[in-house]
């Protein structure tokens, strides 16, 4: 890869983005510039590196020119420099090799969160709670908008199944690693022994699928209609407002009840099962080119256990990459920047050494 060839394209490409963000066509059309300015946004990452490895080259080469000054004070104060610069060129190369990677253009796309209780009972059921408040949180920290699209609540506050959406920059890029099974040890409120259960909790993390990337036809879903109902089953509305969403090709079931409106419910039970249909055809497509999927860290197998939180030691282990926290406090209040820094960086690792293969071939 010629390096700065392709970052002087992306440069000038860049430069005619900037220029059409100010050109009142886009500014008139809300689809077309939310495209510019995402594209805006991936160039400029790109942009901003290069510029900092051209300056700091530069000044390598500047400072080179001085080494032989005669007045050793100066020739002193260019080895510095000159020394200061060589340091951090190849750690500044490598992110730029990272930035020009192709990258995959789902990593750009918004999602659609599922957690569900698993083995451990009312106690899975409150750490599905509790997961989803440190989701939310950590959404919150990234600037990133949450919004509930089905909840199934247990009566001491927990939730059998949450289904909720993440929309901001990058999403599913820094959230893909969390599909698979965390499993939580602690002692429950309800325990009266003091003793340690283990519980687990399924995540699924699916790209939001748009119409144009799943079409769902009329003749393939079957709607039904009943009243919502809340913890322990009774009844918390007296009209059908509640909807369930059957795709006959697949058996894939939908339901959604938290709206009192049987349109909202409708409308957000298609959009959860687009973005599973849409996850079910990339998870095929990578079975058929028999990889990792989407080049996830490990093997991306749900049922595979990815992170456990041991909360009478304050420990938090991301099994996949080796990586233990004692800070599950704050790990638990949204801080999970490390754990998910830790997997991109393993992929980051992953992609280089495939470059590196592929040159070599």
């Amino acid at each position: 890869m010629d390096i700065e060839k392709r970052c002087l394209e992306i440069e000038e490409a860049f430069e005619r983005v900037e220029r059409s963000l100010a050109d009142p066509a886009v500014l008139s059309d809300q689809e077309k510039y939310r495209e510019v300015t995402r594209r805006h946004s991936q160039l400029e990452r790109i942009v901003r590196k290069w510029r900092e490895f051209r300056k700091t080259r530069d000044a390598a080469v500047d400072a080179e020119a001085l080494l032989d000054d005669l007045d050793p004070e100066m020739a002193e104060m260019a080895r510095q420099e000159y020394d200061h610069a060589v340091e951090q060129l190849p750690a500044l190369e490598r992110d730029l090799t990272l930035l020009l990677l192709p990258s995959d253009p789902i990593d750009e796309k918004d999602i659609v969160m599922e957690i569900r209780a698993g083995t451990g009972g009312e106690e899975a059921a409150l750490f599905a709670g509790d997961l989803f408040r440190m989701y939310s949180r950590y959404a919150e920290r990234e600037g990133w908008t949450i919004e509930l699209l089905s909840s199934n609540e247990t009566e001491l506050g927990g939730f059998k199944e949450i289904v909720f959406g993440v929309s901001g920059e990058r999403v599913y890029s820094r959230l893909k690693f969390e599909s698979g099974t965390h499993r939580v040890q602690r002692v429950p409120e309800t325990e009266a022994q003091g003793r340690i259960h283990t519980s687990a909790i399924t995540v699924a993390v699916m790209p939001e699928a748009d119409e144009v990337d799943v079409e769902i036809r009329n003749e393939e879903i079957r709607i039904d209609v009943f009243r919502s109902s809340g913890p322990g089953g009774q009844s918390v509305n007296t009209t059908d407002s509640a909807v369930r969403v059957t795709h006959l090709p697949t058996g894939l079931v939908v339901s959604c009840q938290d709206e009192k409106s049987q349109h909202k419910n409708r409308a957000k039970a298609l959009r959860v099962l687009r973005s599973r249909l849409y996850d079910l055809e990339l998870q095929r497509r990578q079975d058929e080119e028999s990889a990792t999927r989407r080049a996830q860290v490990g093997t991306g197998d749900r049922s595979g256990r990815i992170r456990t939180y041991n909360f009478p030691q304050n420990r938090v282990t991301d099994h996949r990459i080796g990586l233990t926290l004692y800070k599950l406090e704050q790990v638990m209040d949204g801080a999970i920047g490390d754990l998910i820094e830790g997997l991109v960086q393993e992929e980051q690792s992953r992609k280089l050494a495939a470059l590196g293969e592929t040159a070599g071939a």
